[in-house]
């Protein structure tokens, strides 16, 4: 399935009107649906459907599972593929058979709303349902030099394929202290983005990302941040603004997060001692 999607535009250039060719970002539903229980008595049952642009769903799955606490380690996923039945043959359903021995919380599950902003939890009611599930503060002494926040936008930009299509698709980007960039993923949704970089670690067994940062082409909501922290990324940095909420939970989590990164600026909004600065004016 395609990223994007040709489309006709009418252009307004003044007066004038033109018909030119275009291209959107695709946007499907992509439900998961999980396989679990003992070997001799299986069940399925859908955990989400989320709007997503396909690729890399699997990934996208995997980090979805692993944030909302349902699968710990690669080990606990059996298999991962999209179902091909009938009305299904669109790609659009993925099934996740995890290992016999992993036991769903089906209920702490179904109460695992606080990602959404309205949901009418306040602010420390939804760091405390993160904070049930982390491990608990980020010791890491992972640190940068500022130059590299500073050059990430524009060499992320630089390989983000659909990007340049469309202009309207967010990214997620992983990288090293040196500014090395391990893996980049691209989707409609920022959310959806961050779970298939997620993902794609997890699978790696990569996590805890302990030594590692993560850089985001929008703004920073508290969701994001709740996924970082349960993934163990030190340092989050984005192109946008933080709320207010999530620089919150980065100060709980001791994560260092900047924002409104440039060329030749950036803000930090909490645990600054992770920016390798020469002095303090």
């Amino acid at each position: 399935m395609s990223l994007v999607a040709p489309v006709t535009v009418h252009k307004i250039s003044g007066e004038s009107l033109t018909e030119a060719p275009d291209l959107l970002a695709v946007e499907e539903p992509l439900e998961i649906r999980l396989g679990f229980g003992p070997a001799t008595n299986r069940e399925q049952r859908s955990v989400s459907v989320t709007m997503r642009t396909p690729g890399h769903d699997e990934e996208l799955a995997m980090g979805f599972l692993f944030t909302e606490g349902i699968v710990q380690r690669p080990a606990d996923i059996v298999s991962c593929r999209h179902c091909v039945q009938d009305a299904e043959k669109e790609g659009n359903v993925l099934r996740v058979e995890l290992h016999p021995d992993v036991v769903v919380d089906w209920a702490r599950l179904e109460r695992n709303t606080f990602t959404s902003s309205s949901c009418g939890l306040c602010g420390k009611a939804t760091i405390e349902a993160v904070m049930a599930l982390t491990p608990g503060p980020l010791l890491s002494d992972f640190s940068v030099e500022p130059a590299i926040l500073h050059a990430l936008p524009d060499r992320v930009r630089q390989i983000q394929r659909a990007f340049a299509y469309t202009g309207g698709i967010h990214a997620a980007a992983l990288f090293d202290a040196d500014g090395k960039l391990l893996l980049v993923r691209e989707d409609i949704g920022r959310h959806n983005a961050l779970d298939k970089l997620i993902g794609a670690a997890f699978w790696q067994n990569w996590l805890p990302l302990a030594q590692h940062a993560v850089f985001l082409s929008g703004r920073i909501g508290v969701e994001l941040v709740q996924k970082s922290w349960l993934a163990g990324v030190p340092l989050l940095a984005a192109v946008g603004a933080p709320s207010s909420l999530a620089v919150q939970m980065a100060k709980e989590a001791h994560m260092t997060m900047a924002g409104f990164v440039r060329d030749n600026r950036f803000n930090i909004y909490s645990e600054p001692k992770r920016v390798r600065v020469n002095q303090l004016v």
